[in-house]
């Protein structure tokens, strides 16, 4: 049993030095700029082209778009058009293989991955609680205040629940908030995304694995999240970009429409489709 543990333990400390040996493929400029305060926080990708390696298929070709502030820019297509491509080179988890994404007119590459990185509020699909208490989960060792983050929560409607609990925002999480329900989760990770007043917030399928009960109040608190920043929207469920500015509509790594909700219906074209087969397959599960 021990010789059983100890090979275990070697293949994943194998796994662990794999990680820590690979090269560091994002480089941090030798001078980097400083944003102009006060930051406006537009986001523009020009003629952008990505691939993961040299030899292999493009993951996106010649995406251009602009997200200006105060607006929502929706980008919606099916698994492996490049949505959370477009998303993970905005963080800078990448680099374009060619093209350019500028904040606020400068390129993210001559700004540090700290300053960027600062200027996102990054809601996940896959939302990670720690073991902790609540108001370290919203906190995370930022410099937020506990009155910020109690504000944070009131704000997108997760504070109805955390009051309740017996300890209220000392009590304590399993790991990954195994106690709370899926719901409850996203509204925490929502409002740990507020608490740190972004200037640009991402959603990368933020609502794909709530529960449709839950939608109304996780839309109410996307809408409160979104007031006034530039926010870029990863969307599974067509529902929840209705309201959107532009809605980007990718095929292949590519922009194949562009424009509002009202506007790629009256096209006729892939928006449509994608909006056709979610309202028939919601219909099918009412029937069922």
């Amino acid at each position: 049993e021990k010789f059983n543990l100890l090979q275990s333990a070697m293949a994943s400390s194998e796994r662990v030095f794999a990680l820590l040996d690979q090269p560091i493929a994002v480089q941090e400029p030798v001078h980097p700029v400083s944003l102009a305060k006060p930051v406006s926080g537009e986001v523009r990708f020009e003629r952008v082209w990505f691939r993961y390696s040299d030899t292999g298929p493009w993951v996106l070709r010649d995406v251009s778009f602009t997200a200006s502030p105060g607006r929502t820019v929706a980008l919606v297509g099916h698994t492996g058009a490049g949505k959370t491509t477009i998303v993970n080179l905005l963080l800078r988890f990448y680099d374009p293989t060619r093209g350019r994404i500028l904040v606020d007119g400068v390129d993210i590459r001559d700004l540090s991955t700290s300053d960027l990185r600062s200027l996102i509020g990054f809601v996940q699909q896959d939302l990670f609680l720690f073991v902790g208490d609540i108001m370290h989960n919203l906190t995370l060792d930022a410099p937020i205040t506990p009155e910020a983050a109690r504000r944070a929560a009131t704000r997108v409607g997760a504070a109805r629940f955390v009051e309740r609990l017996p300890d209220g925002y000392a009590h304590r999480l399993g790991e990954r908030g195994r106690s709370l329900s899926v719901g409850e989760r996203q509204l925490l990770s929502f409002a740990r995304a507020l608490a740190l007043d972004p200037t640009i917030l991402v959603l990368d399928e933020a609502t794909s694995s709530v529960d449709a009960q839950a939608e109304g109040q996780i839309q109410h608190a996307i809408a409160e999240l979104m007031e006034g920043r530039t926010s870029i929207v990863v969307a599974h469920r067509l529902s929840t970009i209705l309201h959107a500015d532009e809605i980007l509509v990718l095929q292949h790594g590519e922009i194949r429409e562009r424009g509002s909700h009202r506007d790629l219906l009256a096209l006729g074209g892939l928006y449509q489709r994608l909006y056709q087969l979610q309202l028939r397959g919601q219909e099918e599960r009412k029937i069922a």
